[in-house]
């Protein structure tokens, strides 16, 4: 049976079900986004309700349904798939532009006078259900946030995850808990709040050097923490904790409780307390449980900042991991070359090698993410996964596009290469230099320390831009430490409000990844991560300049060296250089044989 057949069979089904459940509770309009109690951007298998109820397996998403009507509304990266896994489920395919209306607009425009609105509050951020209860308060109608109608209908709902919780120790963590709880109460005491509520789960795992694997390619773990002058508590599941760690966390004054009890905590804090809370980063079904008289103190979670910045020691050994890691790619790039053409090759048959390649290195822990392997037309995709069901044989002329990352004791990897297929074609080949260009561009950047981060989004597209050219997705996202691929605060996106909390700061790691997608013919991305380190001083004030961490040769057979200005041709050349000198000691035969060939200058 083939997966359009089951969509038509199931989806309209539990479409079905849910306007029962909706019109049993007086509901108007459901509002299903992709989200968990910790507003993560991979979900737990028992958080994926908009997955399940629409079809849609992109990772970000937002489902509206009313009687008459259901929408989904994502950006660009998924239209193509969207359009695909829409198709026959009686979902809208809704897309999402800049200054364009989105569901929560959409319901405040559309919903009727009197009508409800229903939520299930323990996903959805203050912020946003702020922003559309006044929203619909205008019109006269509600927001109920107080059912969950998911629960009502969905049979064989997964389990929560209950893997184990473990250290994260020295010498890859590099700062104690111990240390990182006192800065934390330095802070807020300069917020003047008693108490702090953390719910976002890779600034509770980077709080108290612990990791789990809850949740796919993020080594994190299901948990909640209130912390206080005198108190640390941690939520979570009791199975989850041996009690050799639960003694190790006591001797730094931390309390373990069940995850369950977090609510309860909660109502707990005492009446009149200030409470410091990041609107954006907790739901307003958790914060439904403190008392009205406790004062929230809102702004952004203090180890949201402290985490995206690694230190000296921490960059130490993400530079290590960037040359493991760098060598697993140059062992892959050798095998996938000697046997194009002499065994068939998938898009998945890419992925297994690649990840055998990154598993063969010292402290792989996993994937970062999904491996993006996709031939020509799926590369137009920029959030493209071969299947099973669906994957391209990598065969006749043309572009790969890979885009990959792996989790390591020392660090998280996250790089995008184009390999060429064949001969590719003039064209595609000046789309590949243009966007070198573009990241070339930015990579050389030298900017003013705690410029706001979305503002240097346009130094990579100039280059794209001068051929009228452009790409939906941004150009940067910040990257953890053996932690959560995708980390903010810092964003390199022009679609991104410049808020104050994007500033960039010393030893912020970005990716710089900009692109190229034609639809139904090819997709370009090409990607490095770099970190922010002292440009200098001037009359002008602190500088900052880009250190770029990624290893791995860019393969100049994809370009038009031609199209290449002067200075492009120095920087990729000592960028090879580079790369060759720091992989050539961890690689032997046809690796070797292959760094050195594509690390040849132009």
């Amino acid at each position: 049976m083939n997966v359009q057949t089951t969509l038509e069979q199931t989806v309209p089904e539990r479409l079905a079900h849910v306007r029962q459940a909706m019109a049993a509770g007086g509901i108007d309009a459901l509002l299903v986004p992709s989200a968990d109690p910790h507003l993560s951007e991979y979900l737990p298998g028992y958080w994926q309700g908009r997955q399940w109820l629409s079809g849609f397996h992109g990772s970000v998403g937002t489902l509206v349904v009313t009687p008459a009507f259901a929408g989904l509304w994502v950006d660009s990266r998924y239209w193509e798939q969207a359009d695909h896994e829409l198709a026959g489920s009686g979902i809208e395919l809704m897309k999402l532009l800049p200054g364009k209306p989105g569901a929560l607009e959409w319901l405040g425009d559309n919903v009727e006078p009197d009508g409800n609105v229903a939520v299930d509050g323990a996903v959805m951020a203050l912020a946003s259900a702020r922003q559309l209860g006044e929203r619909l308060k205008a019109r006269g109608a509600r927001l109920v946030t107080d059912q969950d109608l998911l629960a009502q209908v969905w049979e064989g709902r997964p389990a929560l995850p209950a893997n184990p919780v473990y250290q994260h120790l020295p010498p890859h963590a590099t700062v104690s808990r111990a240390e990182k709880l006192a800065q934390l109460r330095q802070g807020l005491q300069a917020k003047g709040a008693d108490w702090h509520f953390i719910a976002t789960l890779d600034d509770i795992a980077w709080l108290f050097n612990l990791r789990g694997s809850d949740v796919s390619y993020n080594p994190v773990f299901l948990a909640f923490a209130l912390i206080s002058q005198q108190q640390a508590i941690l939520f979570v599941g009791q199975d989850k904790v041996d009690a050799h760690l639960r003694q190790v966390l006591a001797v730094d004054g931390i309390e373990v409780r069940d995850y369950s009890e977090a609510g309860n905590a909660l109502a707990a804090v005492p009446v009149g307390a200030r409470l410091l809370v990041d609107p954006a980063r907790v739901t307003c079904g958790l914060l439904g449980n403190l008392a009205a008289e406790v004062v929230l103190v809102e702004g952004l979670n203090p180890t949201s900042l402290s985490k995206s910045c690694k230190g000296d020691d921490d960059l130490v050994h993400i530079r290590h991991v960037m040359e493991q890691d760098g060598a697993a790619l140059c062992e892959f790039f050798a095998w996938f070359e000697a046997n194009l053409r002499q065994e068939v090759i998938t898009e998945l048959t890419v992925d297994e090698q690649l990840s055998a390649a990154r598993a063969r290195r010292p402290n792989f822990v996993s994937l970062s993410f999904s491996t993006i392997a996709a031939f020509n037309g799926n590369g137009a995709m920029p959030h493209y996964r071969a299947t099973e069901q669906s994957h391209a044989v990598i065969e006749g002329d043309g572009l790969l596009l890979i885009d990959s990352g792996g989790q390591y004791l020392g660090g998280t990897t996250d790089i995008t290469r184009m390999v060429p297929v064949g001969n590719p074609s003039h064209a595609q080949k000046q789309d590949c230099t243009r966007v070198l260009k573009g990241m070339i561009a930015l990579s050389r950047a030298t900017f003013p320390r705690g410029i706001l981060s979305p503002l240097l989004d346009a130094i990579a597209r100039a280059p794209i831009w001068a051929d009228q050219v452009d790409y939906g997705h941004g150009t940067g996202h910040g990257v953890g430490y053996f932690m959560n691929v995708h980390e903010g605060p810092q964003v390199i996106a022009y679609q991104a409000a410049p808020t104050p909390q994007t500033a960039m700061q010393l030893g912020m790691i970005s990716s710089i990844e900009p692109g190229t997608y034609r639809p139904g013919q090819w997709g370009v991305r090409i990607e490095n991560l770099v970190v922010n380190r002292e440009a200098g001083k001037s009359a002008f004030g602190d500088f900052l300049c880009f250190e770029t961490l990624t290893l791995c040769p860019i393969d100049t057979r994809c370009l038009l060296p031609e199209l290449l200005a002067k200075e492009e041709v120095e920087w990729l050349n000592g960028y090879h250089a580079n790369v060759r000198e720091r992989l050539a000691p961890l690689l032997k035969g046809d690796a070797l044989a292959w760094l050195q060939v594509r690390t040849e200058p132009l």
